[in-house]
């Protein structure tokens, strides 16, 4: 509902936190990430261009891992996993977490040999 209202502590003392509050704090949270995100993305600073770690960019490292913050924290605070018990935040966090991490690896395994497909023009299975 609209008119409910969140129990939060702040310094010892009992204050009620309204979902406007709640509202402009996931929307202001979300919005640093994206322009942080949006200004790597335009200026490509040259340290991170340059710097390789596994075999990928750091800029891309980068991006990566910001965008697991905000999915982790759309998760968190739309699903109302705050509000869950730890054993079903687990879960449901860890099997997403497992299941991106599976999914940029193999992105990263199979567009690496791709990659070298084209750039030597060797074929080393067909596929």
């Amino acid at each position: 509902m609209a008119h409910e209202h969140k129990l939060a502590i702040f310094r010892g003392s009992l204050k009620f936190k309204s979902n406007v509050q709640k509202i402009w704090g996931v929307f202001i949270l979300l919005s640093i990430v994206t322009i942080v995100e949006v200004a790597l993305g335009i200026v490509k600073p040259e340290f991170l261009t340059d710097t390789k770690f596994l075999a990928m960019k750091l800029l891309n490292w980068i991006f990566i891992i910001l965008t697991l913050v905000k999915a982790y924290y759309i998760t968190w605070d739309f699903m109302h996993m705050r509000d869950e018990k730890s054993s079903l935040r687990r879960s449901v966090i860890w099997t997403a977490v497992f299941l991106i991490c599976y999914l940029v690896l193999i992105l990263l395994i199979e567009g690496d040999y791709i990659y070298e497909v084209y750039r030597s023009n060797y074929i080393k299975f067909n596929f």
